[in-house]
């Protein structure tokens, strides 16, 4: 019986607006620098399905961000939705990000600029950031 519930639960988190929010801006971070590479896109996928994105149709919402993200002027369409999630979700979200950014090696001023503006518009601890821009940087070693 209960059984019944979780997965109209799982089902509409998979459907949740805010997974495509999280898709245009995960891929805004990607694109931010001109070079929208695979390792960043599969940096992206695995960011959505951890947040409970569906599997099978990740390519799915994958190009529908593309398109959604690609029409947008402002990230401030995507932070609307995922500034309310929650804080665990938020950091999944944030080590995507940075993940994104140092999967060259390196972080352009641009880059560094975008994660100290999600910071606040995320409602998110400088210090949380920075610890998880730590964590990541040192997996990249």
């Amino acid at each position: 019986m209960f059984n019944i519930f979780k997965k109209e639960e799982t089902k509409k988190k998979d459907n949740h607006p805010s997974i495509t929010a999280v898709a245009c801006l995960l891929i805004h971070s990607a694109r931010i620098d001109e070079n929208y590479t695979d390792k960043e896109k599969k940096i992206i996928k695995g960011a959505i399905i951890k947040m409970g994105g569906d599997a099978k149709n990740i390519d799915k919402i994958v190009q529908d961000a593309e398109e959604k993200e690609k029409d947008s002027n402002q990230i401030l369409d995507f932070t609307r939705e995922i500034k309310n999630i929650n804080e665990e979700d938020k950091k999944i979200i944030i080590e995507a990000l940075w993940d994104i950014i140092y999967s060259d090696e390196d972080a352009d001023m641009y880059e560094t600029n975008l994660m100290r503006r999600l910071s606040g518009l995320l409602y998110l601890d400088p210090k949380v950031m920075g610890d998880i821009k730590e964590k990541v940087r040192q997996k990249q070693k």
